[in-house]
């Protein structure tokens, strides 16, 4: 991890992390919780359910960490129509960014009708706001093949969405690679990169960085860095 560490601030390590909390149990005093640790260390955004979009705006008013909602998580199976009523919702209560699950079948039938048409309709809405929200395209990276994550990655760039990311953390075949993020990078290169899904230790963060991410979704944002503090 040393080399890498060296390469990196702390200040921009922290600046790349969405700090997640998706549990379906989380509670008020969590979601408390997660809000002071994100102002506390620096990370750029809190992430959690639609439930908790309000009182986490809420509790990060007038700090510098943004609030991120997500949409149709974990399955990505909802309709265009659900998800947008989603996102609106998010957005009204605070969300300044998106983390949508692309619709797998799409992808994985190659329906780049039904995928482009969705993924239009969801960034019309984020780009309907002043300032506008960020989009983020969840793609199940782990269980696509490498040809689906190319047309996956291909459609979100000609779409113009900001970020495309890797997985939900919640879906059995895995979570972010190496790998997967040097792919997504070269196939969608004016698209932004977050790797979430089993990155738990700063030396996995660090890998992700490294190989092309712009931002690393994880629930261990603390422990990451702390690990990232006593290897300097």
């Amino acid at each position: 991890m040393t080399s890498i560490t060296q390469q990196i601030s702390k200040e921009k390590l922290a600046g790349s992390i969405d700090h997640t909390l998706l549990d379906a149990t989380a509670t008020k005093e969590q979601i408390r919780q997660l809000c002071e640790e994100a102002k506390s260390w620096g990370f750029h955004t809190v992430c959690v359910n639609g439930r908790w979009v309000a009182p986490a705006a809420e509790l990060l008013a007038g700090s510098k960490v943004a609030v991120g909602g997500v949409v149709s998580l974990p399955l990505g199976a909802d309709t265009t129509k659900v998800k947008v009523a989603q996102a609106k919702e998010a957005v009204f209560a605070g969300a300044d960014e998106i983390d949508m699950v692309a619709d797998l079948a799409a992808i994985i039938e190659g329906d780049s009708k039904y995928l482009r048409s969705q993924l239009w309709s969801m960034l019309r809405v984020c780009r309907s706001m002043r300032p506008a929200v960020v989009l983020k395209v969840i793609i199940e990276s782990a269980a696509l093949s490498n040809e689906q994550k190319v047309f996956a990655c291909q459609i979100a760039h000609q779409v113009g969405a900001d970020f495309i990311k890797t997985s939900t953390g919640l879906h059995p075949a895995g979570g972010a690679t190496v790998e997967d993020i040097k792919l997504m990078k070269e196939t969608a290169p004016k698209c932004k990169i977050k790797a979430a899904g089993g990155i738990r230790t700063a030396e996995q963060a660090l890998e992700m960085l490294a190989a092309g991410a712009q931002r690393i979704g994880t629930s261990c944002g603390v422990r990451i860095m702390e690990e990232f503090k006593a290897g300097q």
